[in-house]
């Protein structure tokens, strides 16, 4: 038995490739990769430092010593400087030029950004395949009639086909605001303590030129192409609400679906996933919970309140910079990245297009019908006029007979008898069969079908196309 805490996110929820993304030997590596990358630099531009030692760095990139840099931090109480002291020891001979110049953000913050990319890109190609996955599934029920509602009251018709393009028309919109934030992250570069780089115009001599250098020779070995143009000792944390407030948003989307589902299921129209052998209840051995949607609306709560962590951050740093964001940063937007990796995983189990959803058709007519009779009596009155009715007179008759059929149904538990109220009435001339035809639920949802196939076109197509996503969803890879 484990008797320390572990987070649920690592034991239940999210990837091991994000789990990796914000793991010890991800962070800790790439202070090393960083400090390879300003050694590098310096040596390019004239400083004392050597090919051998740069090439001695690079070899102890990945060799670290955590039992050592544990007992350094008790000793000097300070991370980065334990981690100097572990690196030194594996490279003797480049002990000395290690962290030259930089302060203790260089490494922290330029790692955190470099992380946030490498987790933003997973998110990317798992909200990519997810919005696929939903559109082959609007693809397929785009003309499939059933019930739509506004405050959760059954209104006109809409197509099961076209629900599901409002859930990936949202995924969509996140997929542009995370688009938009990868586009323009920036690594902090070598701004020095304030953010004057004073220590460099002291190696360099003054030599601004050379000082710019050094922060594009460090991007691009980092894989960015700029730096901040102004910081202070860290890059603003506006980055980290920014960044959490697109994880926030998709979270959002993600709810949206998921409760939408769960009330589906409650009505036996669609059910996520259900297993053989999986057990809905332990004591009613009946049931058939929603428990993969109710727990996309489990998580999605937590990154929807997560992301006040980094706005009072981004509101309380003092000039320069705290350490108050440092404790809270590392929770926060790691625990963003793990949520949100977590809610997508569930959705591409959920929107599975071979053991994804499960739509009950027959029951979805059934309920259609059991409400299309009230939806249909403006295209019954307009035919019965073209038959000479008179307008007036057949609305109000049909308010009157809705009315009964309405108590025959909430009242006395009977079927909608309002077609048959209808056909039996002289005033409208017209038999059941006309009324059948009439209330074919296929001619009350608009432009459902042709709806579909442009958003499918026009607004899914292009995306799945600019991140090469083929047309079998079965070939990418999560």
């Amino acid at each position: 038995m484990n008797n320390s805490y572990e987070s649920p996110f690592c034991t239940r929820y999210a990837s091991k490739e994000m789990q990796y993304i914000f793991s010890a030997d991800k962070k800790f590596s790439t202070w090393r990769r960083l400090w390879v990358a300003l050694a590098r630099a310096e040596m390019k531009l004239g400083l004392a430092v050597t090919a051998e030692q740069v090439e001695e760095l690079e070899a102890h990139i990945d060799d670290i010593d955590y039992t050592k840099a544990a007992d350094y931090e008790k000793q000097f109480r300070h991370d980065v400087m334990a981690h100097v002291h572990t690196y030194g020891d594996a490279c003797p001979n480049a002990k000395g030029v290690i962290h030259m110049g930089a302060t203790s953000c260089y490494v922290g913050d330029n790692t955190d950004v470099i992380i946030m990319r490498d987790a933003m890109k997973v998110v990317k190609r798992k909200l990519v395949k997810v919005i696929s996955q939903l559109a082959a599934f609007a693809d397929k029920y785009k003309s499939l009639p059933c019930l739509a509602y506004t405050h959760l009251q059954p209104a006109q018709l809409t197509t099961v086909g076209k629900r599901a393009t409002l859930w990936c028309n949202e995924l969509l919109m996140d997929l542009e605001s995370l688009d938009f934030e990868i586009g323009r992250l920036k690594l902090l570069g070598s701004k020095g303590t304030t953010g004057t780089q004073a220590s460099f115009m002291e190696l360099f001599h003054g030599d601004t030129d050379k000082i710019k250098e050094l922060e594009r020779l460090i991007a691009e070995e980092m894989g960015f192409d700029a730096v901040v143009p102004v910081s202070g000792q860290t890059y603003s944390r506006k980055v980290d609400y920014f960044i959490c407030s697109v994880l926030a948003g998709i979270a959002q989307s993600a709810m949206k679906f998921g409760n939408d589902i769960r009330l589906l299921q409650s009505f036996k129209e669609i059910e996520e996933p259900f297993e053989k052998t999986q057990i809905g209840s332990s004591a009613m051995a009946y049931k058939r919970n929603p428990m993969r949607d109710e727990r996309i609306c489990s998580l999605a709560r937590y990154v929807m309140c997560d992301v006040l962590n980094p706005a009072f951050t981004a509101g309380t740093q003092w000039f320069e910079r705290t350490l108050d964001d440092s404790a809270n940063k590392r929770i926060s937007v790691a625990e963003a990245f793990l949520g949100v990796d977590a809610i997508l995983n569930i959705m591409l189990n959920v929107t599975d297009p071979e053991n994804g959803l499960v739509v009950y058709e027959k029951i979805i007519r059934k309920r259609v019908m059991a409400e299309l009779p009230f939806m249909a009596t403006e295209n019954i009155i307009m035919d019965c006029c073209e038959r000479g009715g008179d307008r007036q007179e057949l609305h109000e008759k049909i308010r009157q007979l809705s009315m009964i059929a309405g108590s025959h149904v909430k009242q006395d538990g009977l079927d909608n008898d309002l077609a048959d109220l209808i056909a039996a009435e002289p005033m409208f001339g017209i038999t059941r069969e006309e009324l059948d035809e009439i209330m074919k639920p296929e001619n009350y949802i608009g432009r459902c079908p042709q709806q579909v196939d442009e958003f499918i076109e026009n607004c899914v197509k292009p995306v799945l196309d600019a991140n090469g996503v083929s047309d079998d969803v079965a070939e990418i890879n999560v």
